[in-house]
């Protein structure tokens, strides 16, 4: 029997818990993995569907990194094809435009005729407004492009996708998106990799967690007192849900999908379309466009939107911590945190066991930096 200490519990089979599970495997320790909904793959879950085409369950994941390391990590699992992915945005007149902005957004939106990075910088700089150290959202955006991109592109997404105004959110949400002055149309920054797994995540997940020291449930949730059984646990469960709330909800953001099929795909170069109505709805994906997600041809297209609302209205899915400008939620995190200090044999990890908003290649580089640490201290030899 393989004694206690070498048996680690993960609760959660999303990118966090299979990262961890399976390096640990790979130095010697049992593995059980736990997760209480009926799959594997957390959000990044996908399915073939009745109209033969490979649907995200949980929303469009799209993998890009500059890492390396990440890169040669996940090719040990799966096979995977380059893809430039593209988003326009639905402007009132029905007319669509590049998402990030780029020289081709503003000559629309502006009317301009702008020809060159540099008349395009000069432009935009003309319309910003000068603000030295952006205090908020809002802020940050009015001192890049400006009033008019910042109102038409970013605040009724905003209103939609948070419930709150630019002005109440933290400006490091909206600076991870890039602003291209030339008519580069593709979403992530042009130095990224960018990918996505042939046969799908599902597969993938596959891969990474067939190991014979692994072991999965499905359907199975975590209740307090499993991790008595395991030398340690590392769980991917929202860090309030496990302290009973105590300092209070840590809230995030929910998404309500709609599906519809349609028996005709218009040529276009772009999978996600994101609208700027008032409408309830944030963006649709047009999964076909998606390299390897036109898996049969049955003459039907699966397009998905998608509605924000509370996690709490949807069946507590949480999907996107909620970041203020004041950073009153990061502070209740900061307590929870603290407590978990107290914890020998347990680990909160992944997106909602620190309360980060976290692309894919994050996740994984996280996970690999954290287990390896951990593992390296108890062999010995130190932190890694």
């Amino acid at each position: 029997m393989t004694p206690t200490n070498r048996r680690i519990l993960v609760v959660g089979a999303g990118f966090a818990g299979a990262v961890h599970a399976r390096t640990l495997a790979e130095n010697g320790y049992r593995v059980h993995v736990i997760d209480r909904r009926p799959h594997i793959g957390g959000n990044a879950y996908d399915r073939v569907d009745e109209n033969g085409i490979r649907v995200h369950v949980y929303g469009p994941h799209l993998f890009h990194t500059k890492n390396e390391a990440v890169i040669a990590w996940l090719k040990r699992f799966g096979r995977f094809t380059p893809y430039q992915h593209k988003v326009r945005v639905r402007l009132p007149d029905g007319a669509t435009a590049p998402l990030p902005i780029n020289r081709t957004t503003v000559n629309i939106v502006h009317g301009t005729d702008l020809q060159t990075e540099a008349e395009v910088k000069a432009f935009l700089a003309s319309v910003a407004v000068p603000i030295a150290h952006p205090a908020n959202a809002a802020e940050y955006l009015y001192s890049r492009i400006g009033t008019a991109l910042t109102d038409l592109f970013f605040r009724p997404y905003t209103r939609k996708m948070w419930l709150m105004e630019l002005e109440d959110m933290a400006a490091s949400v909206v600076q991870r998106i890039p602003i291209n002055y030339d008519d580069t149309d593709t979403y992530f920054e042009r130095t990224q990799t960018q990918m996505m797994p042939v046969d799908g995540y599902t597969a993938l997940f596959d891969q990474i967690l067939s190991h014979e020291a692994i072991t999965v449930d499905l359907g199975v949730g975590y209740e307090k007192g499993m991790e008595r059984d395991y030398g340690h646990c590392f769980t991917s469960m929202p860090i309030d849900e496990y302290f009973d709330y105590v300092d209070g909800e840590l809230p995030y953001r929910s998404i309500r999908f709609h599906h519809r099929t349609a028996t005709e795909a218009p040529e276009q170069g772009w999978s996600v379309t994101n609208f700027t109505d008032d409408g309830p709805l944030t963006r649709e994906t047009a999964w076909h466009i998606i390299p390897h997600h036109l898996v049969e041809r049955t003459g039907r297209y699966t397009y998905t939107a998608e509605e924000p609302c509370d996690y709490k209205d949807n069946g507590f899915e949480r999907y996107y911590p909620v970041k203020t400008a004041d950073g009153r939620f990061q502070a209740r995190y900061d307590l929870y945190k603290e407590r978990a200090k107290d914890l020998a044999t347990i680990s909160f990890i992944g997106r909602c066991g620190t309360y980060q908003y976290l692309d894919m290649d994050q996740v994984i580089n996280q996970s690999l930096a954290h287990v390896g640490k951990w593992i390296a201290e108890r062999s010995g030899q130190g932190a890694a």
